[in-house]
């Protein structure tokens, strides 16, 4: 996938360690280990991409370290990492460690502690790199005495996008508010997001547009579907945790939780509800898959990573909806705002990543010098363009990234404002068994082979199983 900006900004980044004032101190550090390579692996992602296009042969020239990055699928990607560290083979320095599945690794002591590797090697130490620059996503990857086991490389929330064009079309106003008696705007409840859905797939089809109301990231045979209903819809309803009741490990009403409650179930019932007014490939979508469709103007409105939301809104030579993209708010029930605002609850999935070192590594202290150099504030402005992810808190004020955010609907702002809304997934150490535990439950809902209701009885019924096969079960 061709990267936002990448033949402009390339050369720009290639300067920023020099531009710093630092190029010194890595070119020291990294003689010793001059001519090493460092074997990494990433999912294929606007962020990821930079990485290995642009910030590791920058690296390469400052500390004759070579970097190589593997961009691929997020699940071979996640089967790659988690063999070669069960098997203690060494075959990466580092891996992404996605924010929701850092507790399965620390429980299972796959990582290094970055921290303490630091303080043992102060000549490692970068001068110029604090993680106290780092916005509050690295607490995520912090063990309880909060020490670091992950830097974070990227971090975005999943918006609500909708296409102005469509929205402030005066034909289609007339025509919504004949048809459904109140005005046309984008959603703030699911009853408006719903008759958006429908009006714009008749809207369009009427104008001879190839477009439908909404996305769904709906794919019957990935986990996507399983995230996109846990993370982002469930919440919106006011199902937080993945209806898992945290005190006990159980998720069924009966035993005190929330997976297959009357909001759970209204969620799957209003989403699997929302394919009717999909573009035809949203049940072979992934997150990827939704991004693209977007920025193909196949759909008016959708839940969409933030990852993608600013090349979508600004890159021309990808997207057909550049100068048209609003961003706002996901829709939420009654309720649901003022739980967030308050802490008791959140709106949506803030998400992103970090690298880490396996134990495994060979190359342990070349890598340490490699994921700071990856955590400087002077690398993240092209790299927050890129991928539209933002870790460090003095990025937001970049003049680079506050003219994107101009061209974005202001993106990047939404995100700095309204991110305490949002949450990551939650500290299971059973995340990705509990998650497979609820996979074909969701697929079949999906592809109409159960209702809803049946569904998320089913699922309930197969996690509280697992939660007593796997000792979680109070």
């Amino acid at each position: 996938m061709k990267k936002l900006f990448l033949s402009v900004f390339a050369s720009v980044t290639a300067l920023t360690a020099v531009a710093g004032g630092h190029d010194a101190f890595w070119k020291s550090a990294g003689q010793p280990y001059k001519g090493v390579t460092l074997q990494g692996v990433t999912e294929n992602t606007p962020p990821g991409q930079f990485v290995s296009e642009v910030l590791a042969k920058d690296f390469e020239k400052l500390t004759g370290i070579k970097v190589r990055l593997e961009t691929t699928s997020w699940d071979q990607m996640y089967d790659k990492a988690i063999k070669d560290m069960e098997a203690n083979t060494g075959i990466y320095d580092f891996v992404y460690i996605e924010q929701d599945i850092i507790y399965s690794y620390l429980d299972r002591d796959f990582l290094v502690n970055i921290s303490e590797g630091l303080a043992a090697n102060p000549k490692l130490k970068a001068p110029n790199v604090d993680f106290a620059d780092f916005t509050t996503f690295i607490d995520y990857f912090k063990n309880g005495e909060g020490d670091v086991f992950g830097v974070p490389m990227e971090a975005f929330i999943k918006v609500y996008l909708y296409r102005k064009d469509l929205f402030e079309n005066t034909e289609a106003k007339a025509a919504f508010r004949a048809r459904y008696g109140y005005g046309l705007e984008p959603a703030k409840t699911f009853g408006q997001y719903r008759d958006n859905a429908e009006f714009f797939t008749k809207f369009c089809a009427d104008q001879g547009m190839d477009c439908w109301g909404t996305t769904v990231q709906g794919h019957t045979g990935h986990p996507a579907s399983t995230y996109e209903l846990l993370e982002t819809i469930f919440p919106s309803f006011g199902v937080y945790n993945w209806g898992i009741n945290m005190d006990n490990y159980q998720a069924s009403v009966e035993n005190g939780g929330q997976l297959n409650g009357g909001r759970a179930k209204a969620a799957l019932r209003f989403w699997t509800g929302l394919l009717d007014f999909a573009p035809p490939e949203a049940l072979q979508s992934t997150w990827s898959e939704v991004g693209a469709s977007f920025a193909a103007g196949r759909a008016a409105q959708g839940w969409v990573y933030g990852e993608n939301a600013a090349w979508i809104a600004t890159d021309a030579e990808r997207s057909r909806v550049v100068g048209n993209v609003g961003v706002s708010l996901p829709p939420t029930a009654e309720g649901v705002m003022m739980q967030a605002a308050s802490g008791n609850g959140y709106i949506g999935y803030f998400d992103g990543g970090a690298f880490g070192i396996p134990h495994s590594s060979k190359n342990k202290e070349a890598t340490m010098l490699w994921l700071q150099y990856l955590g400087q504030n002077e690398v993240q402005a092209d790299w927050a363009i890129a991928g539209g992810r933002i870790t460090h808190k003095a990025t937001y004020s970049d003049p680079k990234v506050v003219a994107v955010d101009a061209k974005a609907d202001a993106y990047f702002t939404l995100m700095r404002d309204t991110g305490y809304l949002f949450a990551g997934a939650p500290p299971y150490p059973f995340h990705g068994a509990g998650r497979a535990a609820i996979d074909p439950f969701i697929f079949k809902a999906l592809a109409g082979e159960l209702t809803p209701e049946e569904a998320l009885d089913q699922a309930a019924a197969a996690v509280d199983e697992l939660m007593k096969e796997l000792g979680y079960a109070k």
